[in-house]
């Protein structure tokens, strides 16, 4: 049954707590099953992982690490939101559905060269004490 912007029906009742889990993992199955970028990230989360793994990162690297992961899903999650959304009140090409598609995509891209900086820095002294 459809939903207001408060999460409540036609009859006015609101969702149950379980239930907006089921939407919310809806969606994700949906941004994982139909777009390519969000794949690459969760592909380089992996093998950042397991290279953090290896490498014995401490625990606020952790954290720094999870944060940029999350960050960049997140990101990628709403671009993909934001694109439906435009996509929905037009079928027809505009220049500002043009812009609010191209903007939402430039907050992954910004945050994903970020994430190569942060990766960098906190990568970089584990991988050249091994190069030494």
């Amino acid at each position: 049954m459809p939903m207001d912007s408060k999460g409540r029906n036609k009859k006015g009742y609101r969702s149950s707590f379980a239930k907006s889990f089921t939407y919310a993992w809806s969606g994700l199955m949906f941004v994982l099953r139909t777009e390519r970028n969000i794949k690459i990230h969760l592909g380089i989360a992996f093998f950042v992982t397991a290279l953090s793994l290896y490498l014995h990162i401490s625990k606020v690297e952790w954290l720094i690490l999870f944060i940029v992961i999350g960050g960049i899903l997140v990101i990628e999650i709403l671009n993909t939101a934001i694109e439906n959304v435009v996509d929905l009140v037009t079928e027809e090409y505009h220049p500002l559905a043009k812009i609010a598609k191209d903007v939402a995509a430039s907050a992954a891209l910004v945050f994903a060269f970020i994430s190569v900086i942060i990766g960098i820095l906190l990568f970089s002294p584990y991988l050249w004490a091994i190069i030494k």
